[in-house]
């Protein structure tokens, strides 16, 4: 049987991209780790946002197309979401392991899915995910990459913003697309830009602050926002939610090549428990719609 090396490559280069998507994503969240003791996590935040949503706002200039009061209403909700994640996350990262951090932030996605659909089978993964969510805060069940509660606590409430992000996003993104995602990204930057500048105030113009500042708005957001909106059309569903259920690894493995951090046995197993409960969710028959293609990716 001859390979049709045309429907391989067809097939291969949209799973590239959102490999590279979520590897772009994971090596911002790094490169931020590294502003954190010069701006702070918020003052990180908030420079990442201000620069993300000018970029945004250059190239797609959503101003040239008229939004409905409705429409309006969602994409607020759905913009003050993104900020709230966007700080949450940074402020789980540093105090947990990102890794870590990224897997308590997955349940966001998993409630969604399981409370979408309803289904006894989803059970099994909602006791999967608890599993390893209880294996990563065992008191002393790994000491190289310790939790703590509070940074436990800012994750799963950046994973909640990201199920609002999902459910407002749709509503918004159903009519609007790509411009109501630039102007959820442009309102969270407004919501939590006045957090950063109280923590870090001047140190923000810091020439040093703004470059790096710049790298992690493009590989957290551009970057990955471009590569996401070129793959999601032309993957099945089952394709891509199996593919961003690897995320908590591909922030594991940035946080250990990048950051230095590294995590036990049980820890990268309990990180595989909320991957393979993320993929049940996404494989089982009668699984919850992944969100429309139009919707813009999470830029976290």
């Amino acid at each position: 049987m001859k390979l049709d090396h045309r429907a391989i490559i067809a097939r291969s280069w949209p799973v590239a991209l959102l490999l590279v998507a979520m590897s772009a994503i994971q090596s911002g969240a790094s490169l931020a780790h590294t502003l954190f003791p010069v701006a702070g996590a918020a003052g990180t935040t908030s420079v990442r946002l201000i620069i993300a949503a000018a970029i945004l706002l250059v190239v797609l200039r959503p101003w040239r197309k008229t939004i409905s009061a409705d429409a309006w209403k969602a994409i607020a909700i759905y913009g003050v979401a993104l900020g709230a994640m966007n700080f949450l996350f940074y402020q789980a990262l540093a105090r947990i392991p990102l890794g870590i951090a990224v897997a308590f932030e997955f349940t966001g996605p998993l409630a969604v899915a399981v409370l979408s659909s309803r289904r006894v089978l989803d059970l099994i993964w909602v006791a999967l995910a608890m599993a390893g969510l209880a294996v990563l805060l065992w008191p002393g069940s790994d000491t190289t990459g310790a939790v703590t509660w509070p940074g436990a606590a800012c994750a799963l409430g950046a994973g909640a913003c990201w199920a609002l992000y999902i459910l407002f996003g749709q509503k918004a993104g159903a009519v609007h697309g790509m411009h109501s995602a630039v102007l959820g990204v442009t309102i969270a930057a407004v919501v939590i830009a006045p957090i950063g500048i109280w923590e870090a105030g001047a140190t923000l113009l810091e020439p040093r602050v703004l470059l790096f500042g710049a790298g992690v708005a493009v590989l957290s957001t551009a970057l990955p926002y471009t590569l996401e909106m070129i793959a999601l059309p032309r993957l099945p569903t089952a394709t891509f939610g199996t593919l961003m259920s690897l995320e908590p690894a591909f922030g594991a493995l940035s946080g250990l090549v990048f950051l230095g951090q590294e995590l036990g046995t049980w820890q990268w197993l309990a990180i595989g428990a909320v991957m393979a409960a993320s993929i049940g969710t996404t494989l089982t028959p009668g699984a919850a719609p992944e969100p429309h293609a139009e919707e813009p990716p999470r830029p976290d």
